[in-house]
């Protein structure tokens, strides 16, 4: 057998989470729902359950007016063009750096848990985002890092 490149998986891992997080603030737009409305809700017989008073800014942000599902596409389509690299991105220090990496799948990850359909996304990106955490650890570096060693200004 051989070793884990934590940084493929996580690249992988990363790649399926970013799309789905995408899919469903598309999905967060027609079907819009506050997920964690359980915490504080009130219970109404017919109606089911109902957010509490104290929930209204989330409530007005992401059942009101979807400004958390655009933040999430337009962060899910920034972080696609990082990761798939877009040509202007490629060979370039972001596009070879974990801690750019790493934020912006915990930013994906933050704004996808609050709404309904975007949650199994944002446990994904969680997850993406600890495999390139231990991929920072183990010291690893991506390929193209290799290739542009010693370029002289060219990397």
């Amino acid at each position: 057998m051989g070793n884990l490149i934590w940084h493929e998986y996580a690249r992988y891992v990363a790649l399926s989470a970013t799309v789905y997080t995408i899919w469903a603030s598309f999905w967060g737009f027609y079907f819009r729902k506050y997920f964690f409305d359980f915490v504080n809700g009130i219970i109404r017989s017919p109606g089911g359950v109902q957010p509490a008073a104290s929930d209204s800014v989330f409530v007005s942000i992401i059942v009101k007016a979807p400004v958390v599902q655009i933040l999430s596409m337009l962060l899910g389509f920034g972080y696609l063009m990082l990761e798939y690299p877009a040509p202007f991105l490629k060979n370039t220090a972001i596009h070879r750096s974990f801690p750019i990496r790493i934020v912006l799948l915990l930013l994906q990850s933050f704004f996808a848990i609050l709404y309904y359909q975007g949650t199994n996304g944002a446990l994904y990106s969680f997850i993406a985002a600890c495999c390139y955490i231990r991929a920072q650890m183990l010291g690893e570096i991506m390929p193209e890092a290799k290739d542009n060693k010693g370029r002289g200004g060219r990397a």
